[in-house]
């Protein structure tokens, strides 16, 4: 219990350290642009007109407007999960002369590593879901009513399972290769460019799909204000898990992650 109190005193003492941090990275990936931020939303709205079009055709969509509210919704929380694991296997890496020269602890970048990524999610997410209203006026109500638990579950996992691949990287670096392989593997499998229902026999695959259920759930509580509580509920117990394991996995390489960068 010590190793988790410590790092959670660490965590809010620092809060405006490593937030503020965060946001500087934000504010200079667009320093020069005259649209700043907003290119990040106008980016996943491009992709999702051109996918929405695209896909639409070929699967037939009698629906265009729901197709793009669920294709919307679908890829913006895609591209946050994929973003933030990609980064993890060089999350320390990138960090190597402030982890040798400092004496933050190692958790301070994972928390600055979490905070750049929720705030690029905020970033995309805010327009393209004031776009998607436009479709479905509902979508507002259902995010401020039913939502809640699973963006909780999402932000918790953003922090976690990056957290297991950074530090599984530093001891193996042809880990980090294989990250992205996978990761296209499974958005290929993953209904979020098509239906479910499209898989047929090879439905079963989005059981055991964890990135899936992450994103399903919180789309279909946007989409129609139903939250399966049970389903989050066993989510949260994952996470909590995932929480407790990698903070103890942090704390037995802390002193040796100067040592592996």
């Amino acid at each position: 219990m010590k190793i988790f109190r410590d790092n959670i005193k660490f965590s809010y003492e620092n809060r405006q350290l490593w937030w503020f941090t965060a946001t500087s990275r934000t504010r200079a990936r667009f320093a020069r642009t005259a649209l700043g931020s907003f290119w990040l939303g106008f980016s996943n709205l491009l992709s999702i007109t051109t996918l929405g079009i695209v896909y639409g055709t070929v699967f037939s969509v009698t629906d265009f407007n729901s197709y793009l509210i669920y294709l919307g919704i679908g890829l913006v929380v895609w591209n946050s999960i994929c973003s933030s694991i990609s980064s993890a296997p060089i999350l320390f890496i990138n960090n190597r002369s402030n982890i040798q020269n400092l004496k933050l602890k190692p958790i301070f970048y994972v928390l600055e590593e979490w905070a750049f990524q929720v705030q690029t999610f905020f970033q995309s997410f805010a327009l393209v879901f004031l776009v998607l209203i436009f479709f479905n006026k509902s979508l507002f109500y259902n995010l401020i009513v039913s939502s809640w638990i699973p963006f909780v579950n999402l932000f918790i996992f953003l922090f976690w399972f990056p957290l297991i691949i950074a530090l599984i990287s530093l001891r193996f670096s042809d880990f980090a290769q294989l990250v992205p392989i996978v990761l296209q593997l499974i958005f290929l499998i993953s209904p979020i460019l098509y239906r479910k229902e499209s898989l047929g026999d090879l439905n079963w695959i989005t059981n055991i799909n964890f990135l899936y259920i992450l994103i399903d759930s919180l789309r279909y509580s946007l989409i129609t204000s139903n939250v399966n509580y049970y389903s989050q509920f066993l989510i949260l117990i994952i996470n909590i898990f995932g929480l407790i394991l990698s903070l103890l996995i942090l704390h037995f390489q802390t002193k040796k992650i100067s040592f592996l960068v």
